[in-house]
């Protein structure tokens, strides 16, 4: 799949400004930085200085540079090219998640404040919605959308599965952002909850979509 500059530059610029902010930090930071939060919303790990200011930059990174290589190494790379306008918002999406958690830590390194029950749950259901909103367009390939056996052997599985998982993903999204405003154990329950019982409700569909598909074709790695 070919890719466009007017993509990966605002990626690459998004990048940058982490590591720059985190090279800004560097001499003013504490020496104890908090990296990770429990479910009400209070640090229970805090970390040295590389870990915490340069985990969220180098795992943008690290993921940019994988989905970027994706859809070169995937046996069904020649769908890539249908669904291309919505693997970039997946990917921007998942890059976007990341420095939203790094900016959230910069402004408790300046602030010493920050309400984590409720920004945490907010970008995961932000995340939920974006996500839900273009995962009806995206086409059978080894490593984006919900791949199970059924849905990876049968188009009309694929498509219909997805296209509900849609509607899941932003029902779960918009529950989640409500529940913020309940309390984080809400937020947390409501988010957890939809996300596995709506993938499994999601896999018994794609399997009984695939077992009254006339076109379906033997899964692959099946002994002929």
């Amino acid at each position: 799949m070919k890719t466009s500059w007017k993509v990966e530059v605002p990626q690459l610029v998004v990048i940058a400004a982490m590591f720059a902010a985190a090279a800004l930090a560097w001499s003013g930071a504490p020496d104890r930085i908090p990296v990770h939060w429990n479910i009400d919303g209070q640090v229970d790990r805090y970390a040295g200085k590389f870990e915490g200011l340069l985990l969220m930059p180098l795992a943008a990174l690290g993921m940019y540079a994988l989905m970027l290589v994706l859809p070169r190494i995937d046996p069904g790379r020649a769908n890539y090219p249908r669904f291309a306008g919505a693997y970039t918002v997946i990917r921007v999406t998942v890059l976007g998640i990341f420095a939203a958690f790094d900016v959230a830590l910069h402004v408790w390194l300046r602030t010493g404040r920050l309400n984590i029950a409720t920004f945490a749950p907010g970008v995961m259901g932000v995340m939920a919605i974006v996500l839900g909103a273009v995962l009806g367009r995206v086409r059978p390939n080894w490593f984006v959308g919900i791949r199970t056996p059924w849905t990876l052997s049968s188009r009309t599985s694929w498509v219909r599965t997805h296209e509900a998982g849609g509607r899941v993903f932003v029902g779960v999204g918009v529950a989640t952002i409500v529940a913020a405003f309940i309390g984080p154990r809400v937020a947390f329950w409501v988010l957890v909850a939809g996300l596995m019982g709506g993938t499994l409700v999601l896999v018994v569909y794609s399997y009984l979509l695939w077992r009254r598909d006339p076109d379906k074709v033997p899964p692959t790695g099946r002994l002929e």
